[in-house]
C-alpha cells in the first residue's frame, strides 16, 4: 500500500515520473510547490541552502501563548507585527489548579488588544482547525506553537515550533533553515468505503516513522488519487504528517480547496498551486488507495500499527507484544493487562473518541452518526464521546441531525477541547483499552503515570472504524467489514459565531491596555551567560530509543502551571526519572554557591581533577538521552531543564529540529556524540567542556571534552553542528531573552 523509493525522482508536467530530465535536481527542484512557497518567504530572496523565513500567520495555544508574550515583552516587543491567533483550546477545564487557566485567558485577551491579536474564547475552536477556516491560505505560510502545525493540504505551509522562535516572528526576526529536501507523495486510486483518513495517516506513519525517511524533508502531495479525497479526508492525513518527523507539508490544490474557501467566506485565499514543468524531489512514497485497510496504532505510537484484520487474527500474540514493551519501559511500576480484552477470541475496547484537529471533523462526525443511525453503544462499561473541532461545525451537526444521531446512539458530545490528545480529557481507566481518532498515542500521555501505578493503554483508529466498533458492542470492527451509508448534507460554514465571540483585533493595536495578571503567571527567573569553560554534571542517563516531550515534561494537569516556569519545573521528567528534579536543584544550588564564592566539596574535587577554575567555569546539570524530544512543540521540554539550571544535553541525535532549537533558544547547548561512541555513564558524573564559549563563538562545530568519572577522567568528543550565527550568540547571551536584552 505504501512504497519508498529511496532515489531521487523528477515529476514531469504534474503527471509522468522519471528518473531523469534536461534539468538538474537542483534546478529542478525550484520547481516544486514547496520551494516556490519557501523562496517567496525568504527574507534575503535568494537561491542559496540558508532560507530566512517570515511567516504570514501565527497561532499558539493556552499552554503556550502566555510564554510567548512573557518572553518578547521582556526582548523589546512593541506590537504583533502579523495576525497572531491566541486560541483557548487546550486549558479549557478550570478544575485543575483553581482560577489559574481561567487566568491565563484573561490575559491572553488582555494581550490582544494591547498587542492587536486575534483571540478566541474556550470551546470556540480547536487552535488548527481556527487555522484552517480563518488564516491558512494558499501560498501562504503559518507558524505554531503547537507540533500539529499542518494547513498543506489547503495550500499552506504549516510549521510547528517551540514559542522561541514565535518570538523571533514577534520582534520581526526570522526562521532560520537550511533548504529542505522535498519528498514527493504521489497518491493513486481511491480508498475504499469505510476506510478514513487516519487509516491513510497511520500507513504512512508505519512506513516512515522508524527510519527517519522523512525527517526534517517537506512531504508534497501529488497524484491522480487526490482528487479522489474530499477536503476533511486530506486534512485528516495532512494534520498527522507530524508524527512522520517531517518539516512540513504542501499539497497541489483544485476545485476542492477553492470550495473549501469559498464556503468559508474568503474566496481571495485560494489560489492553483501546482509543481512547475518539470519539478525534482529527493526521493518519493507512492500511496495506493484503493488498497488502504482499516487501521489501528497500538500503544505506543502511532506507528506500531497492523491492520484491525490483523489484529483480530491473531490478538493474543500482538497484544502479548505490546505487554512486554509495557513492561520494558516501566518495569514493575505499572501492572499492564491487555490480553484480558480478548472476550471470545475478539479484542474488546473499553473506551472511544472521535476529537481534535484531526477526529473532530464535520465528514468523520457525519460517517460516524450514520454508522450508529438506529443503534447503541449500550450501557455496559463501553463509553464513547465526540467533540466537534470548532462552534461551526457543531453548529453543523446539529443542523444536519448529525448532533441527534449521535445523541440517540449514547455518545456524549462535547464542545471544541484538544485535552483528550494529551490527558486532560476523557482519561480511560488504569488499564483501560481506549480507541481514539486523535493524533497520538505515546507513553505518559492521555493520564498515563507509571510512578502512581496508572497506565493509559491508547490506540489510534479511523472514526469509522470507531463508530463500527461502538456499534458492535466494543469489538473491534473494520469500517469496511460493515453496511452504511451517509446521506447528511455536505458541509455549510456558519461564522457568525465567531464574529459573535472571537476578538479579531489585528492591526488595533492599543498600547494603553493594562495587561491583566493572575497570581500563576510569573516572570522567567535569571538565567546567566555562558561562561569560559562548562562544568556539566549528568542528572540524568536515559538509554531508551527515543525519548519524548512528554517525558521530557508530562502534559495532563501540568498544562495548568505553564504559566508559572518555576513551578512547571517541578514536573520536569517526573514520569521518567522522578529523581531529577531533586538532582538539577542540588547542582543549581552548588552553582550558586560558586558565584557567590563558595565550593562544595564535590564541585571542588572535580575542578581539581581537570585543573579548572571555579571562577570562570559553570556548572550546571545534563541530560543525556539517546535520541531526544519527539512529538510536541511544547518549548516547555527545554525551558524547564534551563530554569532548574541545565546546561546541556548530549545524545546521539535530535528526533526533531523543534526540541533541538527549543535548546538553542533557551541556551541549552545541543551536543552531540559520534553514533559508535559508548556512553555509560552515570548520574552524578561530571562532563568538562574546556573553551565552550569560544568554540562556540568562533564557529566551531566540535570539542574535545572530559568525562571525571569516580574512576578517573576520560576523554569525550562533542559536536554542536549546523548552528547559525544567532544560534551562536543566543548560546553564549545564555538564552533567547538575553540575546534580545543585549542588543536593545
Amino acid at each position: 500500500m505504501v512504497e519508498l523509493i529511496e532515489h531521487g525522482v523528477y515529476l514531469l508536467d504534474g503527471k509522468t515520473i522519471s528518473e531523469t530530465a534536461p534539468l538538474s535536481p537542483d534546478e529542478a527542484r525550484e520547481n516544486t510547490i514547496a520551494y516556490g512557497i519557501l523562496r517567496a518567504h525568504d527574507v534575503d530572496n535568494s537561491k542559496g541552502n540558508k532560507l530566512r523565513i517570515r511567516f504570514d500567520a501565527m497561532a499558539s495555544h493556552d499552554i503556550t501563548y502566555v510564554g510567548i508574550i512573557q518572553t518578547a515583552r521582556a526582548s523589546g516587543l512593541d506590537t504583533f507585527p502579523i495576525p497572531y491567533a491566541m486560541t483557548n483550546c487546550h486549558n479549557s477545564l478550570c478544575a485543575v489548579g483553581g482560577t489559574i487557566n481561567e487566568d491565563d485567558h484573561v490575559f491572553g485577551l488582555s494581550a490582544a488588544k494591547k498587542y492587536g491579536g486575534i483571540y478566541v474564547p474556550a470551546n470556540q475552536a480547536v487552535i488548527h482547525q481556527y487555522v484552517r477556516e480563518k488564516l491558512s491560505g494558499c501560498g501562504r505560510m503559518v507558524l505554531g506553537s503547537d507540533s500539529h502545525t499542518r494547513y498543506g493540504s489547503l495550500g499552506c505551509m504549516g510549521v510547528g515550533e517551540g514559542g522561541g522562535e514565535l518570538v523571533k516572528q514577534l520582534l520581526k526576526n526570522t526562521w532560520d533553515i537550511n533548504a529542505p529536501e522535498v519528498v514527493l507523495v504521489w497518491l493513486e486510486g481511491k480508498p475504499k468505503h469505510g476506510v478514513g483518513p487516519h487509516d491513510v495517516a497511520i500507513s504512512l506513519v508505519k512506513a516512515v516513522f522508524e527510519s527517519g525517511f522523512v525527517k526534517n524533508k517537506v512531504l508534497e502531495f501529488a497524484g491522480p488519487g487526490v482528487k479522489e479525497l474530499p477536503i476533511d479526508f486530506r486534512n485528516g492525513i495532512d494534520v498527522m504528517t507530524t508524527e512522520t518527523t517531517c518539516l512540513s507539508s504542501i499539497w497541489i490544490t483544485d476545485e476542492e480547496v477553492k470550495h473549501y474557501f469559498d464556503i468559508h467566506e474568503r474566496p481571495e485565499a485560494f489560489k492553483e498551486l501546482k509543481p512547475g514543468k518539470i519539478a525534482y524531489y529527493d526521493s518519493m512514497i507512492r500511496i495506493d488507495l484503493s488498497t488502504q485497510e482499516c487501521m489501528i496504532a497500538l500503544p505506543f505510537h502511532p506507528s506500531n500499527a497492523y491492520t484491525i484484520h490483523e489484529l483480530q487474527a491473531d490478538p493474543e500474540g500482538i497484544l502479548r507484544a505490546v505487554e512486554e514493551d509495557t513492561r520494558k519501559r516501566f518495569g514493575d511500576k505499572v501492572q499492564v493487562d491487555l490480553v484480558s480484552k480478548i472476550k471470545d477470541g475478539k479484542v474488546v475496547a473499553d473506551q472511544a473518541l472521535i476529537a481534535g484537529c484531526s477526529g473532530g471533523t464535520y465528514d468523520n462526525l457525519a460517517e460516524a452518526a450514520s454508522i450508529l443511525k438506529g443503534k447503541t453503544i449500550g450501557n455496559d462499561y463501553f463509553t464513547m464521546s465526540c467533540y466537534p473541532q470548532s462552534t461551526p461545525v457543531y453548529l453543523a451537526t446539529t443542523r444536519d441531525h448529525i448532533a441527534e444521531e449521535l445523541l440517540e446512539a449514547g455518545v456524549v458530545i462535547k464542545p471544541a477541547f484538544c485535552g483528550p490528545c494529551f490527558g486532560a480529557g476523557d482519561v480511560p481507566a488504569n488499564n483501560g483499552f481506549s480507541i481514539r481518532h486523535t493524533t497520538r498515542n505515546f507513553p505518559n500521555r492521555e493520564g498515563s503515570k507509571p510512578g502512581q501505578g496508572q497506565i493509559s493503554l491508547v490506540s489510534l483508529m479511523d472514526a469509522r472504524s470507531i463508530a463500527a466498533t461502538a456499534a458492535n458492542g466494543g469489538v473491534l470492527t473494520a469500517a469496511t467489514d460493515i453496511e452504511y451509508t451517509d446521506n447528511h448534507a455536505p458541509y455549510k460554514f456558519d461564522g457568525r459565531i465567531y464574529k459573535s465571540r472571537c476578538y479579531d483585533g489585528f492591526g488595533k493595536a492599543d498600547l494603553s491596555v493594562e495587561l491583566r495578571y493572575g497570581p500563576n503567571i510569573k516572570d522567567w527567573p535569571t538565567m546567566y551567560p555562558m561562561e569560559e569553560n562548562m562544568l556539566l554534571e549528568l542528572a540524568a542517563v536515559i538509554h531508551d530509543p527515543v525519548t519524548t516531550t512528554d517525558e521530557l515534561i508530562p502534559s495532563g494537569e501540568t498544562s495548568s502551571y505553564r504559566s508559572n516556569p518555576l513551578k512547571l519545573s517541578e514536573f520536569a521528567l517526573s514520569r521518567r526519572v522522578p529523581e531529577y528534579v531533586g538532582l538539577s536543584k542540588a547542582i543549581q544550588a552548588q552553582d550558586l554557591d560558586r558565584r557567590a564564592g563558595k565550593l562544595s566539596d564535590k564541585l571542588a574535587a572535580a575542578l581539581k581533577a581537570v585543573g579548572a577554575s571555579a571562577g570562570n567555569t559553570s556548572l550546571g546539570s545534563c541530560v543525556f538521552a539517546n535520541k531526544p524530544g519527539d512529538g510536541s512543540a511544547r518549548e516547555q521540554a527545554a525551558s524547564c531543564q534551563k530554569v532548574l539550571g541545565g546546561d546541556a544535553n548530549i545524545c546521539f541525535e535530535y528526533a526533531t529540529k523543534r526540541y533541538r532549537s527549543n535548546c538553542i533558544n533557551w541556551g541549552i547547548v545541543p551536543f552531540t556524540i559520534a553514533p559508535d561512541t559508548k556512553f555509560d555513564y552515570e548520574p552524578g558524573d561530571y562532563v568538562f567542556v574546556p573553551g565552550i564559549r569560544k568554540a562556540i563563538l568562533e564557529g566551531k562545530e566540535e570539542i574535545d571534552a572530559q568525562v571525571i568519572t569516580k574512576n578517573g577522567v576520560k576523554p569525550l568528543h562533542l559536536f554542536f553542528q549546523n548552528l547559525t550565527a544567532d544560534e551562536r550568540q543566543i548560546l553564549a547571551d545564555g538564552c533567547l531573552m538575553n540575546y534580545y536584552k543585549n542588543r536593545k
